[in-house]
């Protein structure tokens, strides 16, 4: 299997306010870039944006080493937080909605 590195960033000028995302998509010697904006967003919604629209440009499977800044994918991913919202009901441990489960 193809190895990828995607680094990733996301923010808002104001949050929440307009805001931008990024993704460099290293395949091969040259980065592939993507990017987007939203008016009305927040910096938390722009860093998982940011990391979601690296992973679709992909064309066939991958193993991917992700970089990003932001601790909320982090432990998400590597603490398996993801795994426990998914068994309940997307609810976190104060059984509220999880922000952002749409993406």
């Amino acid at each position: 299997m193809k190895n990828v590195d995607i680094y990733t960033d996301g923010g808002c000028r104001i949050n929440p306010g307009p805001g931008g995302w990024a993704a460099l998509i290293y395949e091969g010697p040259t980065p592939q870039e993507v990017y987007g904006a939203e008016r009305d967003t927040t910096n938390q919604r722009m860093e998982i944006r940011a990391a979601i629209e690296g992973l679709k440009r992909l064309q066939e499977p991958r193993r991917v080493r992700l970089f990003s800044d932001s601790a909320y994918i982090i432990n998400c991913m590597n603490d398996g937080w993801h795994l426990k919202w998914r068994r309940n009901g997307w609810k976190n441990s104060a059984k509220k909605p999880v922000k952002n489960a749409d993406l």
